[in-house]
């Protein structure tokens, strides 16, 4: 949702307080944060198709350059 004509000015009172940081627990690591959401990857397999094709070229290279 983006903000407009001027609806942000409701939220000028925030808008520039720096982030609560919790004094329960720490910062998720930036790994454990991205694996976290993972699952809703919006192209969900294509870091598959990606490995599959460069194994493809790898095998055409080699074939090429016996």
């Amino acid at each position: 949702m983006m903000l407009e004509n001027g609806d942000w000015k409701k939220y000028e009172d925030i808008i520039d307080l720096e982030r609560p940081l919790s004094k329960k627990h720490m910062p998720m690591s930036i790994h454990d944060r991205a694996a976290q959401f993972a699952s809703f990857a919006a192209l969900k397999g294509y870091d598959e198709a990606v490995r599959n094709k460069v194994l493809e070229v790898e095998k055409n290279y080699d074939e090429e350059n016996r």
